[in-house]
C-alpha cells in the first residue's frame, strides 16, 4: 500500500473523528456553564455543612441508602462549582478512552488489527449519540446528580469489563484480582444505581450463560466467576441500600405499587416497557441512532486481515485432533483466515441482551417510582450504552461482511465514503440539540450568576428571608414547585445554600435584575 493509498483510506474516518470530537469538545466546554438546580442545591449545601462522611451517611439513615451516589456526590461539590463543571469533561474522557480500549482489545484478540483512526472516529461518535440523541441531553451530561447515577455506572461498567479481558491473559493472580475488583465494584454499584444495577446484572447473567458450554476450559471459568462475582456484589449492594434506614423511610413516603411478580404488575411493567422503545423508535430525530451502525461499519470496511465474526454461543473450544486435522489439511493458520459464520442465536445476542437489560431498567423504575417511572428518561442511559454498542457490533459485521465482498480497492473506498456521509449525517443530525443546549446553558447561567451575587450581597447586608426566582432547565425541579410548603425540599436546599432562614418568590418591589 502506498503512503498515497493509505492517507486516502485514513480520511473518511478523520472526517468522522473530526466532526464527532468537535461535538464533545463544545459539550465538555458547556461544563463551565453549569450551575445548581434542582438536588444540585441539596447536595451542595450538605457537603459543605456535613462533609463527605456527612452527607454519605445522610443518605444512608435518611435519604435513600445510596451510600455510593452520596460519597461520590461528596466528592463531586466538595471543591464548591469546581467540581460540577470539570465532571462532563471527566465523564466524556472516561467514555472515549474505554471504548477505544475496547474496540483496541477486542480487534487484537480476534487477530485483526483496527486503524487507529477508524477505532478512535468510533469511539467518539458513541458518546455523541448517548449525550444528544438522548431525551434530555442536559441531564446525561452536565446535571452532576443524574451523571453521577445514571452515566457515571455505565462508564464504571466498560472500565471493568476492559480490567477483566485485559487479566484474563495476565495470569491467575491478575485473574483473581478482577474477580475479587468485581465484587467490590458490584457492591458499590448497587449502592450507587438500582436502574444500572438491574442492567449490569442481566447483562453478567447473560454473559456467565453464555460461557457455561466452556466451563471446562480456563477462559471459560474465568467468565463464570467473574460474571458471577459481579452478580453477587450487585445482589449485596442493593441488599445494603434496600435494608438501609433511608430506604425504609423512603418507601414510606413512597409505597410501591405493588407485588412486583404479580401478573397485573408483570403485564404494566412489559406496557412501559414497549412505551420506551416506542419514544426512542418514534421520537422525530431516531433516526440518528443508526450512526452508531455506519460508525461500525466503516470501522469494519478498516478492519485487517481476517473478517471478524461472533462464535457460536453454544460451541466449545475444537478439540486439539480437530485442530490438528484442520492444519494437515489446509496448512497452518487455516483457521485464521477463515470466515466464521456466527450462529442464529450468537448474531442475536447483543440485540436480546439489550432488550432484556432495558426490561429490568423499567422493572426497577416501576418499583422505585411507580407508574411514572418509566420517564425518568436519565436512567436510560443505563441501557442506551449497550444499544449504541450492540448497533456498532452490527455495523461492524456487516462491514467487514461488505469487505470481503467488494474486492476492487475503487469500490470500496466509495463503500467507506458512503459510509463517512451517513454517520456525518446522523452526526449533523444532533446540531438542533447541540444548538439548544449551548443557548439554554448558557442563558441559564447568566441569569443564575446575576441571582446569586444579588442575593449575597443581601446576604451580607443581614437579609434572613431574600427573594429568589426559579430558573428551570431541562425539566428539573426548582423552589416554588411544590404543592405546598411543606413539600418544597428544593426551597428549603437553596436557603441552606445561602444561609438564610427561607427563601421566597421574587417579586417586583423586591428589586433585583434577575429576569
Amino acid at each position: 500500500m502506498t503512503p498515497r493509498t493509505a492517507a486516502t483510506r485514513r480520511r473518511p474516518a478523520l472526517a468522522v473523528g473530526a466532526a464527532a470530537g468537535a461535538l464533545l469538545v463544545v459539550s465538555a466546554a458547556l461544563g463551565r456553564y453549569v450551575r445548581p438546580t434542582s438536588d444540585d442545591w441539596c447536595a451542595a449545601w450538605k457537603t459543605r455543612e456535613l462533609g463527605i462522611h456527612g452527607i454519605t451517611w445522610d443518605f444512608y439513615t435518611t435519604q435513600n441508602g445510596r451510600v455510593a451516589n452520596a460519597f461520590l456526590n461528596g466528592v463531586t461539590y466538595t471543591a464548591g462549582l469546581l467540581g460540577p463543571q470539570l465532571l462532563p469533561t471527566l465523564l466524556l474522557l472516561a467514555l472515549t478512552g474505554g471504548l477505544v480500549v475496547l474496540g483496541r482489545t477486542l480487534t487484537v484478540r480476534t487477530g485483526r488489527e483496527a486503524p487507529l483512526p477508524a477505532l478512535v472516529a468510533a469511539a467518539l461518535v458513541l458518546p455523541a449519540l448517548l449525550v444528544y440523541a438522548s431525551p434530555l441531553p442536559y441531564q446525561t451530561l452536565l446535571w452532576a446528580p443524574a451523571t453521577i447515577s445514571h452515566t457515571l455506572p455505565a462508564i464504571i461498567g466498560l472500565w471493568l469489563v476492559n480490567a477483566a479481558l485485559w487479566a484474563q491473559r495476565r495470569g491467575r493472580r491478575a485473574r483473581r484480582t478482577a474477580i475479587a475488583c468485581a465484587l467490590a465494584a458490584g457492591v458499590f454499584l448497587g449502592t450507587l444505581s438500582e436502574a444500572f444495577s438491574a442492567a449490569a446484572g442481566v447483562l453478567a447473567a447473560l454473559a456467565a450463560l453464555a460461557a457455561l458450554p466452556r466451563r471446562r476450559t480456563r477462559d471459560g471459568r474465568y467468565v463464570l466467576a467473574w460474571c458471577t462475582a459481579g452478580c453477587l456484589g450487585l445482589a449485596a449492594g442493593l441488599a445494603l441500600l434496600y435494608t438501609s434506614p433511608g430506604a425504609r423511610a423512603r418507601r414510606r413516603v413512597h409505597p410501591p405499587p405493588g407485588d412486583p411478580f404479580s401478573t397485573t404488575e408483570l403485564t404494566a411493567t412489559v406496557r412501559d416497557w414497549l412505551r420506551v422503545w416506542e419514544w426512542i423508535a418514534g421520537s422525530a430525530g431516531s433516526w440518528v441512532w443508526l450512526g452508531a451502525a455506519t460508525a461500525g461499519l466503516l470501522l469494519g470496511l478498516a478492519l485487517r486481515t481476517a473478517p471478524l465474526a461472533l462464535p457460536p454461543l453454544a460451541a466449545p473450544d475444537p478439540p486439539p485432533a480437530a485442530t490438528a486435522a484442520t492444519a494437515a489439511t489446509h496448512g497452518p493458520g487455516a483457521d485464521a483466515g477463515r470466515v466464521a459464520l456466527p450462529g442464529r442465536l450468537a448474531l442475536a445476542a447483543p440485540a436480546l441482551a439489550v432488550a432484556l437489560a432495558s426490561l429490568a431498567v423499567v422493572a426497577a423504575l416501576r418499583v422505585g417510582y411507580g407508574p411514572s417511572g418509566w420517564t425518568y428518561y436519565r436512567t436510560w442511559n443505563s441501557f442506551l450504552l449497550p444499544l449504541l454498542l450492540a448497533l456498532c457490533l452490527y455495523g461492524l459485521l456487516a462491514g467487514q461482511a461488505l469487505a470481503t465482498r467488494l474486492r476492487r480497492p475503487r469500490t470500496r473506498t466509495v463503500a467507506a465514503l458512503l459510509t463517512t456521509a451517513a454517520t456525518l449525517a446522523a452526526l449533523a443530525g444532533l446540531l438542533p440539540e447541540v444548538r439548544a443546549l449551548t443557548s439554554e446553558t448558557r442563558a441559564r447561567a447568566a441569569a443564575w450568576d446575576a441571582q446569586d451575587a444579588r442575593i449575597r450581597a443581601e446576604t451580607a447586608a443581614g437579609a434572613t428571608t431574600v427573594g429568589y426566582q426559579p430558573l428551570h432547565i431541562a425539566g428539573l425541579t426548582e423552589p416554588f414547585m411544590a404543592k405546598n410548603a411543606a413539600g418544597d425540599w428544593a426551597a428549603r436546599c437553596v436557603a441552606g445554600f445561602y444561609h438564610v432562614d427561607r427563601i421566597e418568590p421574587l417579586t417586583p418591589h423586591r428589586g433585583g435584575g434577575t429576569p
